[in-house]
């Protein structure tokens, strides 16, 4: 009998308990997925008009999508204007240091690029631009 409980217990010295490192996976695993940054489009593709100076950004933008017929989209979501500034806040609450970039297609009125300028100014945005194709 001894000798059978003996070589029990030698199996069972020479395997390796992988738990612990599939705890350290995991916990790694969770940390990149919560710390990582997700770029939200706006959901309209647009057309831009050729810029003469651009500059880059920096932190998570914000986009924002004006369509030739007006319409302005957010996240996937068409949103109506008077409640573009409360978006915006919405998005500066969720990442503080964002900035609002504004899609304005070639086709697309000044009215609405102006509309979407004056919101981000009034949600306090620290800076607002505007994409153009380079």
């Amino acid at each position: 009998m001894k000798g059978f409980a003996r070589e029990k217990a030698d199996e069972q010295a020479g395997e390796i308990d992988l738990t612990p490192m599939l705890d350290v996976v995991f916990i790694l695993l969770i940390f990149f997925i919560v710390t990582s940054v997700f770029v939200k489009e706006a959901g309209y593709e647009v057309l831009y008009p050729e810029a003469s100076t651009v500059e880059p950004t920096s932190g998570d933008p914000i986009l924002i999508a004006v369509s030739p017929l007006g319409e302005i989209w957010m996240d996937k979501d068409i949103i109506p204007p008077r409640n573009l500034r409360l978006r915006i806040e919405q998005r500066l609450a969720e990442s503080p240091n964002s900035c609002v970039v504004i899609q304005a297609d070639q086709a697309a009125t000044n009215e609405f690029v102006l509309m979407i300028m004056n919101a981000a100014r009034e949600a306090q945005s620290g800076c607002t631009q505007i994409a153009a194709e380079e």
